[in-house]
């Protein structure tokens, strides 16, 4: 559970319960606390817990495809939304400007590429110079100054490097061709496109979250005209209060309780 679920919860008029990430738990404690501070009525109806969940009406859970099933059996009898993995796309056709990739590496980038919103895939033109792209994503070479991103990165290259897989490396980031969407962290996915009309097939059939599908992309980066419901180069992590994750409705949900 993030952000917009935990504000969506208090302004729905419910009370929040919430059971944090070890890898991400300091945040939404320190909001709380600022806002408790603001207002005391609000202890009321923020509480954090270490332990099992108890005493609740209704779940809002977000974790890998594998922990989703454990959230299926054990709360699968409650009103829920339970969220599984996602991976965000970029569609380019070679025409981008010096602008537009600095932009990308923000959506490629940010929060270490961890986020279910983070391009970890690009569907790029045959014979795609990668020149343009490499010079203006150098803003992000700090990302390696961090420890666990570094060990991704080198532990990868060295995969790579020994069983002779083809890559392009820039001291920082991998790019690998590759037809999956999820790639490791410190590698970035590639795949070539002769007829952009093939990549709309296939986005066609694995589309943004929210529509018919196989449910396997959050959100699509691209100013291509042939791309449905993309989003402009460097907005996938600037997502509005009304963006909901999944494209499902929280408030909604919360409000038919």
């Amino acid at each position: 559970m993030g952000f917009h679920d935990f504000i969506t919860v208090l302004i729905s008029g419910n009370i929040f319960y919430g059971k944090l990430s070890s890898k991400d738990n300091r945040l939404l404690k320190f909001i709380s606390e600022y806002l408790i501070n603001l207002n005391s009525d609000f202890k009321k109806l923020i509480n954090f817990t270490e332990d099992k969940l108890e005493n609740f009406d209704a779940i809002i859970a977000t974790g890998s495809d594998n922990t989703s099933r454990y959230f299926e059996y054990y709360f699968g009898k409650y009103p829920h939304i339970i969220r599984k993995n996602r991976n965000s796309v970029a569609v380019l056709d070679g025409n981008e400007t010096k602008e537009e990739i600095e932009a990308l590496a923000n959506d490629i980038f940010s929060y270490f590429g961890l986020g279910c919103r983070n391009v970890s895939k690009l569907f790029i033109p045959k014979n795609y110079c990668f020149d343009l792209f490499f010079e203006n994503i150098v803003h992000f070479k700090s990302v390696y100054h961090h420890n666990k991103y570094a060990n991704n990165y080198d532990y990868n290259k060295s995969v790579y490097l020994m069983n002779q897989i083809q890559h392009f490396d820039n001291g920082f980031v991998i790019l690998k061709e590759d037809q999956g969407l999820s790639s490791p962290i410190g590698v970035l996915f590639f795949e070539y496109y002769d007829d952009i009309k093939k990549v709309k097939e296939f986005l066609d059939l694995n589309p943004p979250a929210g529509r018919a599908g196989k449910d396997q992309i959050q959100c699509i980066v691209s100013k291509s005209k042939f791309i449905k419901d993309a989003i402009p180069f460097g907005k996938s992590q600037q997502p509005e209060l009304w963006d909901y994750a999944d494209n499902v409705d929280t408030m909604q949900f919360l409000l038919n309780l």
